[in-house]
């Protein structure tokens, strides 16, 4: 009987979904255009205020959906009082899709707007690739050590593009989201890549060391965010589409940021390395707190 009624609800609320992901895109889109020929900034302000509500917007009515469609507890921890005036660098680990969405609903009640750094194929998804463009939000193609060695022309590449993103929405409070492990965590990429955590990915420490060293002065702390899907690690966005999601739990640290995390992670070798302990710290806790809510305890 479960699984009837998972195959009824998948098709109405995948499309109920996508309709609200397509409406809330286009206009998006549309106004990003005007903003685009219309390039005053009294009405850049007024216009990216627009987007930024029909962008909040969007995952209000997402989540609500989820909490109809699903018997799902939604569990929100965050260690420190937040602003929505206030600029914030947060890393979080990477499950699914559905981490978006869930993220973006967050810094919609608690922070300021939110702004991902994206995969540059991503800009060709449906709806979502237009409207985060629209949005400033940094786009980066990433190369391999080995490309680079054959394309030396292009060190440094993504890192400039990252300045040049970062420099667009340098005018107003953002919460800029980076997830560091660089792609979705499954068990198979954490065995190829001989990650030596159980729940995620090695993080990646120059994308965040970079926007800390170009844009630290402004955020007023970091914080660290812990995505799981306890009961559903296996197929998140597919049980959520399909009715079965019942636990999330979104766990948020808040951390100062000290001089000891500012610095040139590229060219200081010191640094570099006191800077990768630390990530690899947070990464270590983090996947503590996953080991714990997979056995069902709380923290």
């Amino acid at each position: 009987m479960n699984s009837l009624k998972s195959y009824l609800i998948f098709p109405i609320h995948f499309v109920l979904q996508m309709t609200n992901l397509g409406l809330w895109g286009m206009l998006i889109f549309c106004f990003g255009i005007i903003r685009f020929m219309i390039p005053i900034k009294a009405i850049s302000r007024m216009l990216l205020k627009l987007m930024h509500f029909f962008y909040f917007t969007f995952s209000v009515i997402s989540v609500g959906m989820i909490k109809l469609f699903n018997n799902v507890n939604v569990e929100i921890k965050v260690d420190k009082e937040l602003s929505k005036q206030e600029w914030y660098l947060i890393i979080a680990n990477h499950i699914s899709y559905l981490d978006i969405i869930l993220l973006i609903r967050f810094c919609a009640k608690y922070t300021s707007p939110p702004k991902f750094f994206l995969k540059k194929e991503l800009i060709w998804l449906p709806f979502v690739g237009i409207a985060a463009w629209a949005l400033d939000m940094p786009f980066m193609r990433r190369y391999t050590q080995s490309f680079v060695k054959k394309n030396p022309h292009l060190k440094g590449k993504d890192i400039e593009t990252t300045r040049q993103s970062c420099a667009k929405f340098i005018d107003s409070p953002t919460s800029v989201i980076n997830f560091v492990e660089g792609t979705r965590f499954s068990p198979a990429k954490a065995e190829a890549r001989n990650s030596p955590f159980s729940h995620l990915l090695r993080p990646k420490a120059g994308g965040i060391a970079f926007t800390l060293a170009s844009m630290g002065e402004q955020f007023s702390s970091l914080l660290d965010i812990t995505l799981a899907y306890p009961e559903n690690s296996g197929h998140p966005m597919r049980d959520m589409l399909s009715g079965e999601m019942t636990h999330i739990v979104i766990d948020v640290s808040v951390h100062p940021l000290s001089d000891e995390v500012i610095g040139d992670y590229f060219n200081n070798p010191s640094f570099r390395e006191s800077f990768q302990a630390w990530l690899n710290e947070l990464w270590i806790n983090k996947n503590q707190r996953m080991k714990e809510w997979m056995k069902g305890l709380k923290v």
